[in-house]
């Protein structure tokens, strides 16, 4: 049902189709913009309008920024012959920067290969990786751990056989302050299978 007028339904099953957000939390979320009109709704439209006329796409790696080549490709502290780590999308690159996982580059597939849905190698940055790896002393494959992941991270090491360039993936196992009894079985696998010496 309805309410309010059609820009506000329209506002509503917009902010709804992101993530996290449902259609309550969304008529939530609009009830808020619209009772804090100016502190909230206008500033927010006009970084909106400012977003959408300055974010681009990275030409390097594949990262969101306000310039390309992005911040992190543009940094000279970034030396070319380190370490290149693969994600699937750019929130993992935020997210491994959040960590601060130190002076790397990175490289954002955009997808995982999944046959079933119809995504193959022409289908996410595959090439431009392979153009890219041999360049960096070590490529790093940050991919979940699915099905897809591991197998767009068989492909990838596959393809760069031969390269020269080293080739590992993160390590799989017990998170930090886990308990064991509430691990499932795989990753309870993984972790012995990936144990490291004290």
């Amino acid at each position: 049902m309805a309410n309010g007028g059609p820009e506000i339904e329209q506002l509503i099953q917009l902010l709804a189709r992101l993530p996290g957000l449902g259609p309550r939390s969304a008529r939530r979320a609009v009830l808020q913009l619209i009772k804090k009109k100016d502190q909230l709704m206008v500033p927010l439209s006009a970084a909106l309008d400012r977003a959408v006329a300055a974010v681009r796409t990275c030409e390097v790696c594949g990262n969101v920024d306000t310039m390309s080549p992005c911040s992190i490709c543009a940094d000279p502290r970034r030396s070319e012959s380190g370490l290149l780590i693969v994600v699937e999308d750019v929130a993992d690159l935020w997210a491994l920067e959040r960590a601060g996982v130190g002076q790397v580059k990175y490289h954002v597939l955009g997808g995982v290969l999944s046959p079933l849905d119809g995504v193959g190698p022409d289908d996410i940055s595959i090439e431009d990786l392979l153009r890219r790896a041999p360049t960096f002393k070590e490529v790093v494959l940050a991919v979940n751990a699915t099905v897809e992941g591991q197998t767009t991270a068989h492909y990838i090491t596959d393809r760069l056989a031969g390269s020269g360039t080293k080739v590992m993936r993160l390590a799989h196992g017990v998170p930090v302050g886990g308990e064991l009894d509430y691990l499932d079985e795989g990753t309870l696998s993984q972790a012995l299978r990936a144990r490291t010496e004290i």
